[in-house]
């Protein structure tokens, strides 16, 4: 009996994968959480990390926000944006990690966004390591 289910990574413009997994990690709100086959149904929401997909091979994308369902052994995240971590250069994630601490250090944000930045800025530190 197989222990893969089906996962995919939706953008409003393009599908981003489709594949079968046999493990999925997510930066979900309630902290990383790992989906295997016949995980109980869930929606979350996505925070600033990492998605990790294993299958035939790893592959590993960069995300900001987002949603996921998980039901019937069919994962769907929907997101505005996932960059696949092999393709990023390190001069846009410093952009970004720079960017991130400039509007950290303004006294006019939400906690939320404190939380977000937060961990934009840590994983593009655990990227860079």
């Amino acid at each position: 009996m197989s222990e893969k289910f089906t996962v995919e990574i939706i953008s409003p413009d393009r599908l981003i994968i489709k594949s079968e997994a046999t493990e999925v990690t997510i930066p979900s709100y309630e902290g990383q959480m790992g989906i295997l086959k016949d995980h109980i149904p869930l929606i979350t929401f996505l925070r600033p990390g990492l998605i990790i997909i294993y299958g035939n091979e790893k592959k590993s994308y960069y995300v900001e926000e987002g949603t996921v369902e998980f039901s019937n052994n069919n994962l769907l995240i929907l997101t505005s944006k996932a960059k696949v971590l092999e393709n990023i250069d390190k001069k846009s994630l410093e952009e970004i990690k720079d960017l991130a601490k400039k509007k950290l250090n303004e006294s006019e944000i939400s906690d939320k966004e404190k939380y977000l930045l937060s961990y934009k800025i840590e994983t593009i530190n655990e990227i860079n390591q």
